[in-house]
C-alpha cells in the first residue's frame, strides 16, 4: 500500500506548493520509477517536467492574451491561392522572425481585404509563442491612447510603454486621418523605437500618399524614414478576400439566369 504517512505529506506538500501537476501525476511517476528501477534523480525530473510543462503552457496562453491579437490566426489558414502575388518563402521568412533579431519592420501594403492583418496577425502568434513581447493595435485606437495620455500628461510613461514591446503591430494605417498633433505624437513612438525593437505595420495607403494621412509633408517621410529603413515591404494586389463569397454566389446566380433566359 502507498497511503504512507510520508507519501501523504509527500502529497499534501505539493498541493500546498500549488505544484498541482505534480500531485496530480505523483502515482503514475511513482509506478514508473518502481517498475523501471530508475534513481531517484530521474524519478524526480520526470514529476518536475509535469509541472514545468504546464507552466510553459499557462505564460504561452497569457503571452498571447495579453497580446491583444485579434483572432490566433495562424499562417497555415491563409489562402495563398487567392493571393498569388504573395512570395511564400518570403512570408515563411518573416514567420522565422529573424526580423525581430535584427529589429527590423514589416509592412503589408495593399487595399482592404487582402490578408493583410491575418498576416500580421499569424506573424503576432507566432512571436507571443517564441516569448517575444507582443502587441497589436489599431492605428486609430493607438492615436487616442496616446492622444489621451497628453492630455493627461502622461504621454512621456504611454510611448515607453508602448515602446517596450520587442514587436509592436499597427494595423490600418490611412483608414482614419490623423491631425498635425496626432501625428507628433505617432512620430516619437516611431522614432523611439527606430532600430531598438520591430514593428509590423498595415496600410492601404502608397507611401508617396502618406503626407496626405499624416497632413506635414516633412513629418511624413521621417516617419517613413525610420519605418522603411530597416524593413521588408510585402506589397499585396488582389481582390477583396472577404468579399471572394459574396462575388462567387453572385457568379452562380448571374450564371442560373442566363440558363432560365436561354
Amino acid at each position: 500500500m502507498r497511503e504512507t504517512n510520508s507519501y501523504k505529506q509527500l502529497r499534501e506538500n505539493l498541493l500546498s506548493l500549488n505544484l498541482n501537476q505534480m500531485a496530480l501525476h505523483l502515482d503514475e511517476v511513482l509506478d514508473f520509477g518502481i517498475q523501471s528501477g530508475a534513481s531517484l534523480t530521474e524519478v524526480l525530473v520526470k514529476l518536475t517536467n509535469h509541472e514545468i510543462d504546464i507552466q510553459e503552457q499557462q505564460k504561452t496562453h497569457r503571452m498571447i492574451r495579453s497580446a491583444a491579437l485579434p483572432s490566433p490566426k495562424r499562417l497555415d489558414t491563409f489562402d495563398f491561392s487567392f493571393q498569388p502575388s504573395l512570395n511564400r518563402d518570403q512570408i515563411a521568412d518573416l514567420h522565422s522572425l529573424r526580423f525581430i533579431e535584427r529589429n527590423e519592420n514589416v509592412v503589408f501594403l495593399g487595399p482592404s481585404g487582402v490578408g493583410k492583418t491575418h498576416l500580421a496577425t499569424s506573424i503576432g502568434v507566432e512571436a507571443a509563442l517564441a516569448r517575444h513581447s507582443t502587441y497589436f493595435t489599431k492605428c486609430h485606437d493607438l492615436i487616442q491612447k496616446l492622444r489621451i495620455a497628453k492630455q493627461e500628461n502622461r504621454l512621456e510613461t504611454k510611448l515607453k510603454h508602448f515602446a517596450r514591446y520587442r514587436l509592436l503591430i499597427i494595423d490600418e494605417i490611412g483608414y482614419l486621418p490623423i491631425d498635425a498633433e496626432d501625428a507628433k505624437i505617432f512620430f516619437q513612438l516611431i522614432d523611439q523605437r527606430y532600430e531598438k525593437k520591430s514593428t509590423i505595420l498595415t496600410t492601404n495607403i502608397n507611401f508617396g500618399s502618406w503626407e496626405e494621412v499624416f497632413v506635414d509633408p516633412k513629418l511624413a517621410n521621417a516617419i517613413l524614414d525610420r519605418i522603411l529603413h530597416h524593413a521588408t515591404v510585402v506589397p499585396i494586389s488582389g481582390d477583396s478576400y472577404r468579399l471572394k463569397d459574396h462575388r462567387t454566389e453572385q457568379t452562380v446566380s448571374d450564371e442560373t439566369d442566363n440558363i432560365e433566359h436561354y
